[in-house]
Order: structure tokens, then sequence, then C-alpha cells
């Protein structure tokens, strides 16, 4: 069985991590949260990363949580307390990249969606392929927002934009997204990974202690672990409240919601 994420170092100082779990939309699934976790605290504990990369094998970045959990329906015995326990380890793992003290940089391939957009925000910088899209679908599947998307889609497009895309659902393609401040800029699918790694490359050249220290000041006062209790709350009792699971069944029927 080939492993969920691919690890490589392509240039001194660089680590580039690519989820490889194309059949699944590289959806987050145990398997490949297991991976991230383990990769994700050696390249904390390795002084010689300078900076990292992550992208998407296949046509898309992340689709987000993996439905064999998240989907009500399979959870029918978990309430809203047992469904908060498994949302906030997991949202704190794959936000572990945001904890790293090197920059990171996101090489959006394809569709980030849900916790996938909120993996791209929560890297420092974010490169998207002309074909990506980008969507927080939460409230259209019935579910409140989570992984720290109502901090980090404000903190990246502001907050009257984030508001309309946390409250629609609506996706954005990759020339919105640079307009809006998604990203910093589209290029060639072909060309994406080495647009990413020119900028590694360039990070790398700079002083490693005065760069550490320019994220730390630049990251500000993190609320985050405040927003994740939240959300973990707020998500787990619209997954137990019967909302998530008409959101869900809709978008496997191709049809609209029918919310009471």
């Amino acid at each position: 069985m080939s492993e969920p994420l691919l690890v490589e170092r392509p240039a001194d100082g660089v680590v580039l991590l690519t989820l490889a779990l194309p059949e699944r939309r590289n959806a987050m699934t145990v398997a490949l949260t297991a991976a991230w976790s383990a990769v994700l605290d050696e390249i904390g504990a390795d002084p010689d990363v300078r900076a990292v990369i992550v992208t998407g094998q296949g046509r898309a970045f992340c689709a987000g949580g993996d439905l064999d959990w998240i989907d009500p329906r399979r959870n029918v015995d978990s309430g809203a307390d047992r469904l908060r326990a498994k949302m906030l380890p997991f949202y704190r793992t794959w936000l572990k990249i945001r904890s790293l003290e090197v920059p990171t940089i996101a090489a959006v391939n394809g569709a980030a969606v849900g916790a996938g957009l909120c993996l791209a925000l929560a890297c420092d910088l974010r490169f998207a392929a002309e074909g990506a899209t980008f969507s927080a679908p939460f409230t259209r599947l019935g579910m409140h927002p989570g992984m720290a998307a109502t901090r980090l889609l404000p903190e990246a497009v502001g907050v009257l934009r984030a508001r309309e895309l946390i409250f629609t659902g609506r996706a954005v393609d990759a020339r919105e997204a640079v307009d809006i401040g998604l990203v910093n800029a589209v290029v060639p699918a072909v060309d994406l990974v080495a647009t990413a790694l020119e900028t590694a490359l360039r990070i790398v050249a700079a002083a490693p202690v005065a760069t550490r220290l320019a994220k730390v000041a630049l990251r500000g006062e993190d609320d985050i672990e405040q927003v994740l209790q939240w959300e973990a709350l707020a998500q787990a009792t619209t997954m137990a409240n019967g909302e998530a699971a008409e959101g869900i069944q809709a978008q496997l029927d191709r049809r609209p919601p029918s919310f009471a």
C-alpha cells in the first residue's frame, strides 16, 4: 500500500509534503492524519529545515475531512460531546503547520475544500494553479465551520469577504482568489511547485533567525486555541442535530439541501 503522505527534500533546507490520496481527493483520512502528525513533529524538531511546501497529488489539493468519520449518518450513536472530543485533536493535528517556526507555502494544485481550505490558509504563503478552487461549504452541508475557518479566513481576506464566503459556501476560482488576497499569485499548473520552490529558496537564502522571529511577529497574538474550542462545540452540535445529515445527503444526491 502506498504512503498517504510523500516527503521530499528538493533542496537544502526545503521540505516538500505531498498529500498522496488522489483517489480520495486527498481527504483527511485517519491514515493521512496520522502520517501528517508524525511528519510535522519531525519537521518541527529538525533545525536544518528552513521552509516547508505543501501540495496535493491529482486533481485536488485537499477535499477536507473524510466522510468516513464526519458523516453523522455513520456516527448515529455519537452525541455532540463525543463528536467534539474527536474534532479537537483532528483540528490541532492539521494546524500543527501553523506552529512551525519556519515559513510554510501552500501550492494549491486543485480544489481546496472545507478543512482543506483551512490547511492552505494555515500556511504563510499560498500559490494557486490556474484551475484551483477554494470553498468553505460548511453551512451548505449543515455544519458550523471548523478547523479555525472563522479565524483563518478573515485573516486572509478580511471579515466582510469571509462572512460572505462562509454564509453562502460558494466556491472561488483562482483568479478571484488572487484578487481578494486569498493567494499570493496564480500560475500555470505545470509551474506551481517550481514557483513555490523558487520562493522557498529565497526564504532559505535569508537569515534564519531573523526569518523565524519575523514569522512570530507577523503572526501576532494567536488565539487559535480559543477559536478551536468554540468551533469544536458548534460544529459537533450541528453534526448531531440532523442538519449535517441532510446537507451531506443532499450533496451526494446532487440536490439542494432542505433545512427546516
